[in-house]
């Protein structure tokens, strides 16, 4: 249910997204390295595929803070109004 201050309130995931995936690159290569050197190709071949996938992840994340702030309504929007449940005007 929409209170109608989200806008004001709402913080964005991106910058602790952007650590997790840094955290999980740092152990991807580790793991990568551990188990190329160690002659075990499955468990390499599965950092690896990790690492690809910490990559585009980052990526994304790298664009999007880039992007910037999208459009949020100002105060002079007023919020929604709340469900009060049961059968609403235009449902059967």
């Amino acid at each position: 249910m929409r209170t109608g201050n989200e806008p004001t309130t709402a913080r964005s995931p991106l910058r602790l997204r952007l650590w997790l995936s840094l955290w999980g690159l740092v152990w991807a290569v580790f793991g990568l390295a551990a188990f190329t050197m160690t002659g075990r190709p499955g468990w390499a071949a599965a950092c690896g595929l990790l690492l690809l996938l910490v990559l585009v992840d980052l990526t994304v994340i790298v664009h999007h803070i880039h992007q910037g702030p999208h459009y949020q309504p100002g105060r002079d929007v007023p919020p929604y109004e709340p469900d009060h449940g049961g059968r609403g005007r235009y449902r059967h």
